[in-house]
């Protein structure tokens, strides 16, 4: 049997049985840009993880506002050499954090009463913003979170002052940031947040009833829900002016913020 071929033909090449397409095709198909799913590795140099660890030290208090820091204990404790550590000391420094004391060495910040001031004036500008940005998203999910962060604080009702409850009622403020939807309204928020935490921690004793704290946030989510901006800008400088007063209510000149963790 004679088999004659046609010249110029193209022989077809093997082909996948599961879609009829050759391999050749599937080859080409492959070598297609493809969607990203996994984002780059993000390499931190050896000062800014000690920076983080640092950060993270002082924000939950297990540095005092007050305390000293000895480079040859942290660098003890954290198994590296003094470069990095003094070159992270020294990010802290600039962020605010620690304080610089001539011949003394390095302090974690302590607030005055000016310093709270201060930092309320920024924190209820950047959260009074932040409610807005979310009632003009008019975004259920941003609702359902903070509703979700409320409950969160329920659970510490019978513990007003435990460190559950101010844990919980720092998560419902950051949801609140979060949904804003503003990475410069982020960004602002978080270099507050550690002398945020130190406040929240130096109003514990102050709530009589953890009823009335979780009523100040579950208002301000209805009023966020009903879309009702005047009404939330409102419940948000109230809520901002009542935390100040619980704050300096003493009347000194000075507070105080070293308050014992857990």
């Amino acid at each position: 049997m004679t088999v004659t071929m046609k010249v110029g033909a193209k022989t077809p090449g093997p082909q996948d049985p599961g879609t009829n397409r050759t391999v050749v095709d599937q080859a080409k198909q492959d070598k297609s840009p493809r969607r990203r799913v996994l984002s780059p590795l993000v390499q931190e140099s050896t000062p800014a993880i000690i920076a983080r660890k640092l950060h993270d030290a002082i924000a939950n208090g297990d540095f005092a506002p007050g305390s000293q820091l000895t480079e040859s204990g942290l660098a003890a404790d954290l198994g590296v050499s003094r470069g990095p550590l003094r070159e992270a000391m020294q990010r802290l420094t600039a962020e605010g954090l620690l304080v610089s004391h001539r011949n003394r060495g390095l302090f974690v910040v302590s607030m005055e009463e000016d310093d709270i001031r201060d930092m309320y004036v920024a924190r209820t500008a950047v959260e009074r913003a932040a409610v807005q940005q979310v009632i003009a998203h008019r975004e259920r999910e941003a609702v359902e979170a903070l509703g979700g962060a409320v409950d969160a604080m329920r659970v510490f009702v019978d513990e007003p002052n435990g460190a559950g409850m101010a844990e919980a009622d720092m998560a419902f403020h950051q949801t609140l940031v979060e949904y804003a939807g503003s990475q410069r309204l982020s960004r602002l928020h978080e270099t507050i947040l550690v002398e945020t935490r130190m406040c929240l921690r130096a109003m514990r004793g102050t709530y009589s009833s953890g009823k009335d704290r979780i009523d100040e946030h579950q208002a301000l989510v209805d009023a966020i829900a009903a879309g009702d901006a005047a009404a939330a800008d409102a419940l948000m400088i109230e809520h901002m002016a009542d935390g100040l007063r619980r704050l300096l209510g003493n009347g000194e000149d000075a507070v105080n913020l070293q308050v014992a963790r857990g």
